[in-house]
């Protein structure tokens, strides 16, 4: 990922004085700064502008992050018509012109102002930010900050709030999804981990699709195959594994294997079309890794637990198996792991 890249607005000479003054704060990042005319600055470079509303649209669609150095009223009229979802909106931050009182005004989680804004206040000696999300104040679970920072697909974002509520309420949450993952959440206080939903309020994070607030995590593959076979076999079984699973290409990172299939043309032409940097594991990674798979042929010809499911395992992230290795046309195995 690169620079974040921001937006410095000001509207008159303090403004413009101030973002000077921010300036050397935000050097790790993209920045421009947006004045007016006729005003004195040391910047290098000065965007100007005839009327704020001529910047807004700009700024709103082509940075991550707004510092608005102006009055905090004024910024909620100016940024009204194109707030759309805390998805996609970008971070909105109002600080003031002494530059010591700092407030993250929109997409505090998923946009990054709480983030950043904690950041430039690190940097300010005797600058306070004023975080107004509940989850933040009280210490509270906020899951799109989890998902955020281990990179989980997130979908109907519209349930977040019953979640975060009843999190705040101190009502009992289920997680629907793996030890694995569960054991990485850092604030585990009224969660339960279920495998199976019982209540209405239950969050899941697995890579399936449900009509909870879900969390998708990245898939990695275990695949096996017979000695030459080929890449249409490879690809036609990999195509009906996703069907079958109810996956898409894109939720899966990477795929790996057994050492011995390094010099596979089919499985190596495979990696290079799907764009996979493929990884191979030799007979002690994958027989010293604990855990009981499915009977394999690869105990007999190489003395392994197996190729597909440790495989997988092995590459994974969470190294958690998740669906058991599946044969196609006796030539071809695949399993996956999380």
């Amino acid at each position: 990922m690169g620079k974040l890249k921001i937006a410095v607005v000001t509207i008159n000479q303090p403004s413009l004085t101030a973002a000077c003054n921010l300036m050397p704060h935000l050097h790790d990042y993209d920045v421009d700064v947006f004045g007016k005319k006729d005003l004195e600055h040391n910047l290098d470079h000065l965007n100007l502008y005839g009327k704020i509303d001529e910047i807004m649209q700009p700024a709103w669609e082509g940075y991550d992050a707004i510092i608005c150095i102006l009055a905090m009223g004024a910024v909620v009229r100016k940024i009204a018509p194109f707030l759309k979802d805390k998805a996609t909106d970008p971070a909105v931050i109002v600080i003031n012109l002494a530059l010591d009182k700092i407030v993250p005004l929109l997409s505090g989680h998923l946009g990054g102002a709480n983030e950043l804004s904690d950041t430039i206040a690190s940097r300010i000696d005797g600058c306070v930010n004023f975080v107004s999300t509940a989850t933040d104040q009280t210490k509270t679970l906020a899951f799109e900050m989890f998902a955020k920072k281990n990179d989980l697909e997130i979908h109907n974002l519209k349930e977040l709030a019953l979640i975060s509520n009843s999190l705040l309420n101190k009502k009992e949450v289920e997680v629907l999804t793996y030890e694995s993952i569960f054991e990485t959440i850092p604030n585990k206080k009224n969660l339960t981990r279920v495998d199976k939903q019982s209540s209405e309020l239950c969050v899941n994070i697995t890579p399936f699709d449900s009509p909870l607030l879900t969390f998708k995590p990245k898939v990695f593959l275990g695949m096996g195959c017979n000695r030459d076979t080929s890449f249409e076999d490879i690809e036609k079984a990999f195509l009906s594994f996703l069907e079958s699973n109810k996956l898409i290409i894109e939720q899966i990172e990477n795929i790996a294997s057994f050492e011995a299939k390094a010099d596979e043309k089919g499985l190596l032409e495979f990696a290079t079309k799907y764009n996979f940097d493929i990884k191979f594991y030799n007979e002690s990674e994958i027989n010293n890794l604990e855990g009981k798979f499915s009977p394999s042929a690869s105990t007999k010809f190489f003395g392994l637990k197996g190729v597909a499911e440790p495989s997988s395992v092995l590459i994974s992230k969470y190294k958690e198996l998740i669906i058991n290795k599946e044969v196609y046309d006796k030539k071809i195995t695949i399993a996956a792991a999380v």
